[in-house]
């Protein structure tokens, strides 16, 4: 039997990966089956462990995928503004409806942080250096950027923008969802001012 050329195990790798990384986004991690991200890859259960190790190793790439779309998207959108309008143009973009409405594709703290804890230690390692690549992000578009406390300003800016999210994402009223997302906005916008 000849084996499939690496160029073919690559693309199938990565046709996973990136399934599984909307599939937790979606889903959340414990509701994300081995099972229904292969059939959503189009592929049988079976040729999972010619991939992955193990359903965390899996889990791990693709908290490890999710973040890195979310940082790029992030550094794209703060990349195109203006000089001296990216932070308020990644806060908008953050903290819009379109994200909300679109947790898949959106930032994977604001859809997994809650059950982050429970995971295992190579999942939370790749969330981890994600979310301080995401604040590393923020702190950049800072105005404060290089001074004392720019740091601690992206800490709480990053925090705020996630909090704000999962609130709005959480609630059946779509007039709070919309508040909680705008006032976010409006203190953030005026705290970088």
């Amino acid at each position: 039997m000849q084996k499939p050329p690496a160029r073919s195990k690559e693309a199938t790798h990565e046709r996973i990966v990136e399934t599984a990384a909307r599939a937790i986004r979606r889903s959340g991690y414990d509701g994300t089956s081995v099972a229904d991200i292969m059939k959503e890859a189009g592929l049988t259960h079976g040729g999972f462990y010619a991939h992955f190790p193990s359903r965390e190793a899996m889990l791990a790439e693709a908290a490890d995928r999710a973040g890195a779309e979310a940082v790029a998207t992030s550094t794209r959108i703060a990349a195109s503004a203006p000089p001296e309008q990216g932070l308020q143009s990644l806060l908008r973009a953050y903290l819009s409806k379109e994200h909300c409405n679109s947790p898949e594709a959106g930032c994977p703290v604001a859809a997994l942080g809650s059950e982050m804890p429970r995971q295992a230690p190579e999942v939370r390692r790749a969330a981890t250096r994600r979310i301080k690549e995401m604040i590393d992000v923020v702190a950049r578009q800072s105005p404060d950027w290089g001074q004392p406390g720019a740091h601690e300003h992206a800490l709480v800016t990053a925090a705020t923008m996630v909090g704000a999210l999962v609130m709005a994402r959480a609630v059946d009223d779509p007039k709070l969802s919309d508040a909680l997302l705008k006032a976010a906005l409006k203190h953030l916008t005026s705290a970088c001012a």
